[in-house]
């Protein structure tokens, strides 16, 4: 059995513009101020972690900022909850067919790794009825850096399935270096998909496994065959 490990957002779908307004009026509500978003780049940060960049710019303190990230996260996952369309939102070429063969097949286990804290990762997913694809994996929720989420991951696909996976046995599938990144931390093979804002020269540039343009392209590598 292998297990794949995706990320969401430029992986498994878009949200398109509205997660920032969103995002951005739970900030000023917890910590009255925006701080610098002119320029942020988000793609494959954890949330805690674009709190943390962002307050931290403005001038607080990170152990001020850690104590009101519970609050953070509460603010914004509700408002995401509440305000979320689907109708602004796409999956992205294939998602839905590819893991509608991974859940027929017996030697795959498909779970997540997501900077999103889990309420609102789900939230997204649930949206585009995709949530119920992902039993289990690793969110913001547990730890800042993206590189944290990978033991998390292994630890409740051992708990789920009752083995341990080896990193060998793994592949984390996502859309930005920092997936790239926290797979090499780990010694997992990462596929990465140029479906969100990095181009796939530098995807490979990064260290990627493999790259390819969108995650149909990859059916060989998923172990599903030629399309």
């Amino acid at each position: 059995m292998r297990l794949l490990l995706f990320d969401i957002d430029g992986t498994l779908l878009t949200c398109g513009p509205q997660v920032l307004p969103i995002f951005s009026s739970s900030l000023v509500a917890v910590f009255g101020t925006t701080g610098t978003l002119t320029g942020y780049d988000f793609g494959g940060k954890t949330d805690p972690q674009i709190v943390l960049d962002l307050m931290t710019a403005a001038g607080l303190s990170r152990d001020e900022v850690l104590r009101r990230l519970p609050r953070m996260r509460d603010a914004y996952v509700s408002r995401l909850e509440a305000e979320l369309s689907p109708e602004g939102m796409r999956v992205m070429p294939g998602v839905r067919e590819i893991l509608d063969e991974l859940m027929r097949r017996e030697d795959q286990a498909v779970g997540l790794l997501t900077g999103n804290w889990e309420r609102g990762g789900r939230a997204k997913l649930a949206a585009l009825d995709l949530d119920d694809y992902f039993p289990f994996g690793a969110f913001g929720d547990d730890g800042v850096a993206r590189a944290d989420l990978v033991p998390a991951a292994l630890a409740r696909a051992e708990q789920r399935f009752g083995r341990a996976f080896a990193p060998s046995e793994t592949l984390i599938i996502g859309d930005t270096v920092y997936d790239v990144a926290c797979a090499q931390a780990h010694g997992v093979p990462v596929l990465a998909v140029a479906t969100g804002r990095t181009p796939e020269s530098r995807l490979r540039e990064a260290g990627a496994d493999w790259t390819v343009p969108h995650l149909p392209a990859a059916l060989d590598l998923l172990g599903l065959g030629a399309p």
